[in-house]
């Protein structure tokens, strides 16, 4: 009786529709943050990634129980031994959502930032966002110098700085309990990770950070960033890369250099191929060098067929949790930054 309830549970979990502001006053605001106030701490309080230990454990668990199954096919026929694997990968599969939605996944799920915020459409447009790029210029001309001469942090450590500017923008958008931010670990998943081109990862199990081995000491506050927007409920990428900017900027010289590394690549890549051209010669030497470096960084791991079917599979995933627009919902931090009415510092 067990297993068909949790089957049952889990597709009912996955398509009855439920009203966004309820998600929002009792799960968003209301349990969610208290749940990953208590998680995230206790992930960071372990070196390795307990996803890592998950993922390995029920792998283990699966072939040890399959592989019993299978010596006793003789005596229960071929037929029924594989409705056991079957129906145990369903339920165990049942399980796994279950959890994942009630752990982070509703927040999918949650009103979404521009109806939340002062935001007007009327002024993303395509002049805007030609200003918004040679805007980006003109930061990272200016920032270059000192943010390379402060430098960042190294290794794995919660930035001060990037965790000061993620609870200034919580408050800017209104948050009342402030998430925590997750220490950044590396991942068993690295190599994927590399050859997909994937920098971070939220695990939406243990609440944790996940970031690529090779990232470039200017990518990491924007990267880190928009994992830990993800740890305050911001599921949707556009949503997270617009949290993570504006964490960023609400910090010193060289993490708004990282935002802004960060949006001018999301500004260009949304420009015809000649202002995007006319764009970059405008750039200076040091901020024209950076970027070089990140493409070469990708390059160098990136592995086309990989990137694509793991790009494919994440589009899916998204479309499934109700972010329609899928992996294109990156794009969205463009007219969240462009139509909401905040004063970058």
């Amino acid at each position: 009786m067990f297993r068909p309830v949790v089957v049952l549970a889990a597709l009912a979990a996955a398509v009855v529709p439920l009203p966004a502001a309820v998600i929002e006053r009792y799960y968003s605001s209301g349990l969610y943050p208290l749940w990953q106030s208590w998680l995230t701490p206790a992930s960071n309080a372990v070196p390795v990634a307990l996803l890592d230990v998950l993922i390995v454990v029920v792998a283990a668990a699966w072939l040890i129980l399959a592989a019993h199954d299978v010596r006793r096919w003789r005596a229960r026929g071929p037929g029924r031994t594989a409705g056991r694997v079957v129906a145990r990968t369903a339920v165990w599969t049942a399980v796994v959502y279950i959890v994942f939605l009630a752990s982070w996944g509703l927040n999918y799920r949650r009103v979404r930032l521009a109806d939340k915020l002062e935001f007007d459409a009327a002024r993303v447009s395509d002049s805007a966002l030609r200003t918004l790029a040679s805007t980006a210029v003109a930061r990272l001309n200016a920032l270059h110098p000192a943010a390379h001469n402060t430098g960042w942090p190294e290794g794995l450590a919660i930035d001060p700085a990037v965790a000061s500017g993620f609870a200034a923008a919580q408050r800017d958008l209104g948050a009342t309990r402030l998430a925590v931010p997750g220490r950044p670990k590396h991942t068993l998943l690295n190599l994927y990770f590399r050859r997909a081109v994937v920098d971070g990862m939220t695990d939406p199990m243990f609440l944790e950070t996940l970031v690529v081995s090779d990232l470039l000491p200017f990518e990491r506050p924007i990267v880190t960033a928009h994992e830990w927007a993800h740890l305050a409920g911001y599921n949707d990428e556009g949503e997270a890369n617009f949290v993570g900017w504006l964490s960023c900027m609400r910090g010193d010289e060289p993490r708004q250099y990282s935002a802004w590394i960060f949006l001018y690549s999301e500004a260009a890549s949304q420009l015809p191929r000649g202002d995007r051209q006319q764009l970059a010669q405008q750039l200076n030497a040091g901020p024209r060098d950076d970027l070089r470096a990140i493409a070469e960084r990708v390059a160098r791991n990136r592995s086309a067929r990989v990137a694509q079917v793991g790009w494919q599979v994440y589009n899916q995933y998204l479309q499934a949790n109700r972010v329609e627009s899928g992996t294109a919902s990156y794009g969205e931090v463009i007219r969240l930054v462009l139509g909401t009415r905040f004063t970058p510092r």
